[in-house]
């Protein structure tokens, strides 16, 4: 073989080497987390969401060993806070906890600057809160027949309180009421702290709203615990019926769900190790016994399964907006 025939397949075998060299270089994903990791919370500071947020931050960061810290982006509904994760870089520095509202929000905002299904990678589902029905404890409501016997004979005349337009607490109510066939009046308050107010002073006949918010004013006696919205009931108040059981009303269940999201395109690798370790969080006895006296139940899941629960509730709260005859503006 002359030098020349050489020369070529030389050549070859070191463009070959070259390749076998720098491919696995290449495909190689940059280690994970390189600087401080963000999690973004839609709301103020001190509620419910912003509470488990920091909890789950402080457990985080020795597991993946780098500065973890919550950041509060409030207005719009919780649209600012989402639309800045679902702008930032999908590096896994960057995450957000939010709750119904991701879903909720579709059915009342005409546009959003976001897609809540398309921008986001799931993470995990951390937690939910059963919601209750309560009225004050001096009414003549004694169970869910006599409320509803009571706004069938007065139909538009008994109102019920929620958070405010848009909120969890309205859709439960709407879908009460349309399963039950009753017309109940909706005072939207700012917020769930001054909707127990307004329970609290019988400015209205009723509220469905977060166990959290009620369980004090039911404790106190204030408040009277009629049934609980989710479909199994609660270890707070073991002795409450579900609205499913005591009306009957096969079907009705509602809750607050928590779960944490990604902006799109973040790397499998950095999802299935965020999924891992918050899972492993959530499941820790201390982090249930914090949580425990604020009704909140720790949950673990898959990002498969937490994509499942988005896709069905944006199909349920649809429908319950529209049979609310809720317009999106």
């Amino acid at each position: 073989m002359s030098l020349r025939s050489i020369f070529p397949l030389l050549h070859t075998l070191a463009l070959s080497g070259l390749g076998l060299v720098f491919a696995p270089a290449h495909a190689q994903q940059p280690a994970w987390p390189q600087q401080t990791i963000r999690v973004v919370v839609p709301q103020a500071p001190g509620g419910g969401t912003d509470a488990l947020a920091r909890l789950i931050a402080e457990r985080l960061q020795p597991l993946v060993g780098q500065a973890v810290v919550v950041e509060n982006k409030v207005g719009a509904g919780g649209n600012i806070g989402t639309e800045f994760v679902a702008r930032a870089k999908p590096d896994g520095h960057t995450l957000l906890l939010t709750t119904n509202t991701h879903v909720t929000n579709v059915s009342f905002f005409a546009k959003l600057p976001y897609d809540p299904v398309k921008d986001f990678q799931t993470v995990a589902l951390v937690g939910s809160v059963p919601f209750v029905l309560g009225v004050n404890a001096a009414s003549p409501y004694k169970s869910v027949k006599d409320l509803i016997d009571a706004a069938r004979a007065k139909p538009g005349v008994l109102s019920y309180a929620s958070g405010g337009p848009g909120t969890p607490h309205q859709l439960a109510s709407e879908l009460f009421k349309s399963m039950t066939g009753t017309d109940f009046i909706h005072v939207p308050y700012r917020g769930s702290s001054p909707a127990m107010v307004g329970l609290l002073g019988n400015e209205v006949a009723m509220s469905i709203s977060a166990i959290n918010s009620m369980i004090p004013h039911i404790r106190s006696g204030k408040i009277r615990a009629l049934a609980v919205a989710t479909a199994n009931r609660t270890p707070l108040l073991p002795d409450v019926p579900t609205i499913a059981e005591a009306v009957p009303l096969p079907g009705y269940d509602i809750d607050i769900w928590y779960g944490i999201l990604a902006p799109a395109g973040t790397p499998k690798a950095i999802v299935d190790r965020l999924g891992h370790e918050i899972n492993k969080i959530m499941r820790e006895a201390s982090v249930r016994e914090k949580l425990a006296p604020q009704g909140l139940v720790p949950t673990t899941s898959t990002p498969e399964r937490f994509a499942e629960v988005i896709q069905s509730d944006l199909v349920k709260y649809r429908r319950i907006a529209k049979d609310a005859n809720i317009v999106a503006e």
